[in-house]
């Protein structure tokens, strides 16, 4: 009887996701909540044909190297700055992500995080569980939707459904992308399409809708900052290092900046060497307002699901000699080239 081929899975995943795998191969699952560490995956991935990887994971040249059975990573993620992707396509593996199940609910929770800054809800729940509720009082006066400016930073998938759903909130809505086509601006006739510069100059809410590639890095940093609006407010539900954390709890301390929500960290961003190893103690410890989430932003049972089972399937499609679903590299094009050159 044939062996079957292992799969790795470096977190906990749904039941219908490891039967889905286990009907055609081994499958090994980290069965703990905490992530295991770099070297812990490599090890475990060794001898595994396919890798079902998470936000935790990062996978580099070093990485590959050490799994040379290895040929496809299902990242059940939409960004993918945690993997190596020149690399992997030298190596003859192709990644995949899950493009678009990770949209809608990581819109709504930009708008959760938008309500939750501007009207203290979060603030208000702590004092009251602290101490007690005795009626109303004149205190945390926010900042509401209705008539506020809003920036969107970056209008690919996320930036439009954020703007969709801002739509009935009665603000005026502003994005800026310069991959973004005059055609497609023409769909979107309640968003302003204008500059970067406008956008941070102009609105009371600032919203990241951004990949972090080399260009986004620390795209709010010190300066941006200083060219924002006093007294507005920014909300990162992207990728924590499109924000330098610390000039944010600098913004912050000064009164240049009114809030600061996030559901993701610099902390994160594994593929960074120099990465902080934790958020920025500043701004945990501001008493102005502040909401952040233990990225949560796909956290929806039904979403995340999917999410695990649409990237195993990428996974099968490679072990079935397929073409896989949201395939970002083609190792077969790269392979085919480099055979060609050495002939």
């Amino acid at each position: 009887m044939p062996v079957k081929p292992k799969i790795l899975a470096t977190n906990p995943v749904f039941p219908e996701t490891q039967a889905l795998l286990e009907a055609y191969a081994t499958v090994e699952v980290n069965p703990s909540v905490e992530p295991w560490d770099y070297h812990e995956v490599r090890r475990r991935c060794r001898d595994a044909v396919g890798l079902l990887a998470f936000m935790t994971d990062r996978i580099d040249a070093d990485f590959l190297a050490a799994c040379p059975d290895l040929r496809v990573i299902g990242a059940a993620l939409k960004g993918f700055d945690n993997i190596d992707l020149h690399a992997a396509t030298g190596a003859g593996v192709w990644v995949t992500i899950v493009p678009d199940l990770l949209t809608v609910p990581t819109a709504e929770l930009a708008i959760g995080l938008m309500l939750s800054l501007g009207r203290n809800i979060v603030t208000g729940d702590r004092n009251i569980r602290a101490n007690g509720f005795h009626g109303w009082r004149a205190q945390l006066y926010g900042a509401g939707l209705a008539g506020a400016t809003v920036g969107i930073v970056g209008f690919g998938l996320v930036g439009r459904a954020i703007a969709e759903r801002l739509a009935g909130f009665q603000c005026r809505l502003l994005a800026c992308d310069q991959s973004v086509s005059a055609t497609t601006a023409e769909a979107w006739p309640y968003v302003t399409m204008t500059s970067f510069e406008n956008v941070i100059a102009s609105s009371d809410y600032v919203v990241l809708a951004l990949p972090l590639i080399a260009s986004t890095m620390h795209i709010v940093n010190a300066e941006t900052l200083a060219a924002m609006k006093r007294g507005a407010r920014l909300v990162n539900p992207a990728r924590g290092s499109l924000v330098d954390e610390s000039a944010v709890a600098d913004a912050i301390s000064r009164g240049q900046l009114a809030g600061y929500a996030a559901d993701a960290f610099e902390c994160e961003d594994w593929a960074l060497e120099n990465r902080p190893s934790g958020i920025d103690r500043r701004l945990l410890d501001l008493s102005a307002p502040t909401v952040f989430t233990p990225h949560i932003g796909s956290a929806v049972t039904d979403v995340r699901r999917e999410i695990e089972l649409s990237a195993a399937r990428s996974i099968l499609d490679v072990l079935a000699g397929r073409v896989p679903f949201g395939a970002v590299n083609d190792p077969g094009k790269r392979m085919a080239h480099a055979q060609s050159a050495a002939r």
